[in-house]
């Protein structure tokens, strides 16, 4: 496809996009949400200032919990465990940021003068923060139907077979890693607006989303109206990452405050809010163990998790946690026996969902470091360990253990081309030129697989209509948030149509378009799912489009030819512009179509090479090569967009970004003065390679490419740094690798 400009850019660089705190109704009152700062406790009394509209769980008892999308079973056939949740507190706080009470004035200062006047009397309870504490014996009880705080147990392949393939191998590595738990900091934090129609009972609601599915479905659950009665708007969203596709709890007590009050309704969060309520991403402890044979064969793996789940669940949380990561454990290799064990426990902390990767980094990063580790203890060559047993390109589509298909791809060529293109050959001259200067280098492999796509509904749907102009206006259910679909959907509809995409429009969720099947910007998805069902609309568009030319040109569909753009018979000079037959039958073009929703495994070789000062800690990444196979690629600038942003929010993780509590539940790092995120300067070299094995399951042969950035840069920057910190005897640190950690591991080595 011809590459074009994002067409977002004009707008949103000159300060014209609209975000959720732009939007002002008529009437409006302005909303405060008193959280709590106690970790778990109980709520003796809650006593109003006199004159104040204040909301309380009382006030919000008719709404419902939302519908958990974990529906399959645990291990023994035990279902997910789903504590109930006010979205007010309902006689006791379980987590620091806890809604408490909502407040709503005629001004957002006076709504937050009025919340400080509320006077709480609590009663203090014991708080348990780490996940593994959480289920130990004798822990505190977060909910009293959930015992021993396990809210799921889910287990995958076979036990038996891994545990005697482990019993019988030449050698077994074993490792535990902490996956930490990051916040999720979109650029716009946090916000809502909502309306109430009172005549025809229907809401309309302002707030960042990854797309109406996402939000809109669990609402109507929670509230208790029919999807129908919703109408969401998202125009621009600054940043979406995962955590902007959960139904938060000060959505729906806004939505009962404007129905109760039949005034329209504005909360905008802060900086803070965001960061305690929002909620956070990973929070896993991580154990593995790899099996070898004599010729260094992998011949069993298996895994265990514990995760912190938060002291309630979101949506997202437990699938990701479980049944995702379970698709593809076995990364890119041939691994005869896998089993894997995955808890997710409650604590009084935040609860945890969907962030960038949504449990896929978390495979790759302890595959990958299983690899480097099995290798250092075995005396093999780390690449050579690797070459050995990746899955050839020739066993694609390749079926898992566990039944899942990874359906195309080339591990093996991913590797040749990213050795060759990051000089992995002559890294040891480096090293050695590094150490002249004082300085520890290293360098970093990770492959990985990683399911994109797929979703609840078995279908993805789009629509096209076409006005008087014939101008065309496109409908898909995508929730962008920066990706490009304005550019990049109108492109695709473009070249099937054979017109420019100025003619083109997208109207990505809107609530006054039609009814449609399908998921939103979720796991890679959009191209695949929304791109591909708007590829299979246009392509009936076309034969439509025949249709009614034959008619105006009176000759048989069948003498109807349709190229670059225009209708032309058979052995004549007669043409006419698909433009002029959208202009003369306009809405007799209008199609929805859809496609049956796709599941790709996109992958990749990622290396990172790493210099780290030993007199003060600092890391420089002085080199990252990327090579990825996204499938087909349709445009260079947004899916290298997509990469690096993906590379830098891996590199956040393993560098600087980590999210603290202290031993009674306090938020430690709830601002940008505590919370280190990646600045510009953490990437200064970085090239992208494409190594491209188009997907067939979907028309346009693309695989996801927003999440295969930071599954590669967590696992290849770890692996870079303990390479780099080996000569001292270093084999083992956790994240983040910040340059107190690093210098203290350092010095503790040389004391």
């Amino acid at each position: 496809m011809k590459l074009a400009g994002r067409r977002e850019d004009p707008r949103l660089l000159k300060g014209e996009g609209r975000f959720t705190a732009d939007w002002n109704l008529p009437g409006q009152l302005y909303a405060h949400f008193l959280r709590s700062d106690h970790a778990h406790d109980e709520i003796l009394s809650l006593k109003k200032p006199d004159g104040a509209i204040v909301f309380t769980a009382e006030d919000v008892a008719e709404l419902k919990p939302p519908p958990p999308l974990v529906r399959y079973p645990g291990r023994g056939g035990a279902p997910l465990k789903v504590p109930y949740r006010s979205v007010l507190a309902r006689g006791r706080v379980r987590f620091v940021g806890q809604e408490v009470a909502l407040v709503l004035a005629e001004s957002p200062q006076a709504a937050q003068d009025a919340a400080e006047e509320i006077q709480i009397e609590y009663r203090d309870l014991e708080a348990v923060i780490d996940a593994g504490a959480a289920l130990g014996a004798g822990a505190p009880l977060l909910h009293e139907d959930i015992p021993g705080n396990l809210c799921f147990d889910y287990e995958y392949g076979d036990d038996a077979k891994a545990e005697a393939a482990l019993a019988s191998a030449a050698h077994v590595t074993r490792l535990t890693l902490e996956s930490t738990r990051v916040s999720g900091v979109p650029m716009e934090p946090k916000a809502c607006v909502v309306a109430y129609e009172s005549a025809s009972g229907t809401f309309d609601i302002y707030s960042p989303s990854q797309g109406k599915p996402m939000l809109v479905p669990s609402l109507a659950a929670i509230v208790g109206v029919p999807v129908e009665k919703i109408r969401q708007h998202a125009l621009d969203v600054g940043g979406g990452f995962g955590i902007r596709s959960d139904p938060y709890g000060e959505y729906c007590a806004l939505m009962v405050a404007a129905r109760k009050l039949g005034r329209p309704v504005k909360w905008t969060g802060s900086r803070f809010e965001s960061m305690v309520s929002d909620y956070h991403g990973r929070g896993a402890r991580l154990s593995g163990e790899l099996g070898l044979d004599r010729d260094g064969g992998f011949v069993a793996l298996r895994v265990r998790w514990v995760v912190n789940a938060g002291a309630y669940l979101s949506q997202p949380g437990p699938l990701i946690n479980t049944l995702n990561p379970s698709t593809h454990a076995i990364n890119a290799y041939r691994i005869p026996a896998l089993y894997g064990r995955h808890r997710l426990a409650l604590t009084n902390t935040t609860p945890t969902t969907a962030y960038r990767g949504a449990g896929r980094p978390n495979v790759s990063y302890l595959v990958e470091r299983l690899v480097d580790e099995a290798a250092r203890e075995t005396g093999l060559d780390r690449i050579e360990l690797r070459r050995r047993n990746l899955i050839p390109k020739d066993a694609f589509p390749y079926k898992t253990p566990v039944g899942s298909t990874y359906d195309s791809g080339d591990p093996p060529g991913e590797l040749a081309l990213a050795l060759d293109k990051s000089g992995w050959e002559g890294f040891e001259q480096r090293r050695a030129e590094a150490k002249k200067r004082g300085k520890l280098r290293g360098i970093g492999l990770a492959m990985f697989i990683e399911p994109s796509g797929g979703g609840a509904s078995p279908k993805e749907e789009a629509a096209i209509k076409f006005g008087a102009s014939g101008d065309a206006t496109l409908h898909v259910l995508s929730g962008p948030s920066g990706q490009g679909h304005e550019t990049m959907l109108p492109q695709i509809v473009a070249e099937v149509l054979g017109i420019s995409s100025e003619h083109i429009l997208l109207r990505a969720s809107d609530p006054a378009g039609p009814a449609m099947a399908g998921g939103g910007t979720v796991g890679s998805r959009s191209m695949m799912s929304h791109g591909g069902a708007l590829f299979a609309t246009a392509k009936t568009v076309v034969e439509k489009g025949r249709e009614l030319a034959a008619k105006d040109l009176e000759v048989a569909p069948a003498d109807v030819e349709f190229r670059d753009g225009a209708y032309t018979v058979k052995g004549t000079d007669l043409r006419v512009a698909f433009r002029e037959i959208a202009k003369r039958h306009g809405a007799a073009l209008d199609t929805q179509d859809s496609i049956p929703t796709p599941v790709a495994f996109p992958g990749g070789a990622h290396v990172a090479e790493v210099e780290i000062d030993p007199d003060t800690g600092e890391i420089e990444v002085v080199r990252y090569v990327a090579v990825d196979d996204c499938g087909r690629i349709l445009n260079h600038q947004l899916v290298d967009g997509q990469l690096h942003g993906g590379i830098v929010q891996g590199l956040g993780q393993a560098f600087a970004e980590q999210v603290v509590y202290d031993a009674n539940g306090q938020l430690l790092t709830g601002s940008f003065m505590d919370y280190a995120m990646p600045r510009a300067g953490i990437l200064t070299r970085v090239e992208l390679f494409d190594h491209s094995v188009p997907s067939p399951s979907n028309p346009l042969g693309v695989k996801g490419a927003g999440e295969a950035g930071t599954t590669g840069a967590i696992p290849a920057v770890a692996n870079a740094v303990i390479d780099a910190l080996r000569p001292l005897g270093i084999h083992h640190l956790d994240f983040p690798y910040s340059p107190a950690r690093i210098w203290q591991a350092i010095t503790a080595r040389q004391t």
